[in-house]
Order: structure tokens, then sequence, then C-alpha cells
């Protein structure tokens, strides 16, 4: 079974967006429970991608259901320069930005679309990506004093780590479907609410809600009996423990960094299940 992670890199790309429920700051307790050793790496809720970024599978498969984001990334690996181009021209603006945030995506090119993604999330309230039921975006204006828009330094180490990735839109079924023995699935889904007034689930027009999470929970155990590694990320809730019944379950401790009162950015437990 070939190695598959690329360790020799001096520099590693880091998340080019902000994104709650991002890994970054968890990585350190995920190293020891990562596979040594696998075929491919699958993440089909993709997000800012630090696991992904973390690891530096040489075949990767990684995918989403959100448009923007799907398309940054595939901008990213076709034509950074590009980008960074378009992304210069953007200013930290009260008035640029709600001018930005009014335009239609589906009407920008795919490098327009990508920089208006990243300029969006640099420049909004807290860094948070929601979008109303008609998929428009809708998050109020940060007040940042000089918000980093372009970091062409790392924007050019996520390009080379995106080379030979595969990178589509789509639902984590289908995005899965070609799964194989000796593989690796990393699962980091909307999480379950803590609580009716915790939730915050749509990053997309769609919400994930608890029939989407059972429905994962059954592609969980599809990629167990198929012979895969599979580690999933998830709120530490009664549903979840349910669901994951029987397989391996590790809390780790991580900080609220998303959240409109400051004073409930804090520590609590998420729950990591694993197959393996």
């Amino acid at each position: 079974m070939a190695r598959t992670r690329s360790l020799s890199l001096p520099t590693k790309a880091q998340p080019f967006l902000k994104w709650a429920g991002g890994k970054t700051r968890l990585l350190a307790q995920f190293e020891p429970m990562f596979p040594r050793r696998f075929r491919r790496y699958h993440e089909p809720f993709i997000g800012a991608g630090a696991v992904f970024f973390h690891l530096q599978a040489r075949e990767a498969f990684i995918s989403d259901t959100n448009p923007d984001l799907v398309t940054c990334y595939q901008v990213l690996q076709a034509d950074p320069a590009s980008l960074i181009e378009v992304l210069r021209l953007y200013r930290h603006d009260r008035d640029f930005y709600y001018h930005v945030r009014d335009l239609d995506p589906r009407e920008l090119s795919p490098v327009q679309r990508a920089a208006r993604m990243i300029f969006l999330n640099k420049t909004c309230f807290n860094g948070l990506w929601r979008v109303n039921r008609q998929g428009r975006f809708n998050v109020p204006f940060g007040d940042y004093k000089n918000p980093r828009i372009v970091d062409a330094d790392n924007l050019a180490l996520v390009h080379a780590a995106l080379q030979d990735v595969h990178i589509r839109q789509a639902g984590f079924e289908l995005a899965l479907a070609d799964v194989e023995r000796g593989d690796f699935v990393y699962l980091d889904p909307p999480y379950h609410p803590v609580s009716t007034t915790a939730r915050f689930t749509s990053y997309g027009a769609d919400d994930f809600r608890e029939a989407d999470q059972r429905r994962l929970a059954e592609e969980f155990r599809r990629l167990d009996a198929r012979g895969a590694r599979v580690m999933l990320s998830n709120s530490d809730t009664p549903l979840v423990h349910e669901l994951y019944a029987g397989y391996r379950l590790d809390l780790v401790t991580c900080n609220r960094a998303i959240n409109r009162d400051a004073s409930k950015r804090g520590a609590i437990h998420e729950v990591v299940v694993r197959n393996y």
C-alpha cells in the first residue's frame, strides 16, 4: 500500500478562507488519529480544507455542494494568477463591499466568482459564509482595520497542493461512490446542533438536517463495509453517539471561533468517530 503523504514539502498551503467549523486548531489533536498509510484521500465536505492541506495526499478527491466554494478550488487549481490579479482590484470599503455582495455570482466568470467569494469571506462580519433561501450571500460588512484580501504566497502554495486533485460539486453520496478498499475518507459535515437555539447548519441554500445526519451514518457504514478507513467529526450530542454506536468515539477540545456573542466563543467538545 503506497505512502500518500508528501512530508518533504518545506511549507504547506494553509486554508485560504475562514470557515465555520474549520479544523486548523484541531490538527494537533487529529494527527495521532490519522491513518499512517492509505491509498487515496476523499473529503466530500471540503470547506476550508484544513485536513486536506495538512495531509497533502498524492491522490485526492475533494467536493462540496457549495458552488462558489467549488469554483474557488477549481480556479486556484487552474489559474491562480488571474484570480490574484482580480483580487488586487478589490478594496476594503463598506460601499464597495455591498456592491460586490449584491453581484449575482451566476453572472460572473469563474475567476470573478472565486474572487468575489474570497473578498467577501475576508471582509464580512466574523468571516462567516451564509446564504439565504434564495442562495444569496447575506452577511453584513465586517469592520476590520486591515484585512488581508490577497495572500499571493499562500495562494501559490494552494495552487501547488491542488495539482492532480479531483474537484467537483457533488453531494456526499455521489462524491463517495468510487471509494475503494484502503482509501481514507474524512467526513466533516455541518454539525448536528447541540441545542434548538444553536442551529447553524446552512452554509449553502439547503440545511443539513437530522435526516441527512442519518443518511451520512448509513454511508459511513457502507464505506466501512467496503474496506475504507473512515474518520468523521461532529458535535458531542446524544444523536451522534446513537448514530455511530459500535465505532470508536473520541472527544477533542476546540474553541468556538465564530459566534455573534463573543462570550460564547469558548472551549467545547467535539466527537471524532473512526472505524479503525
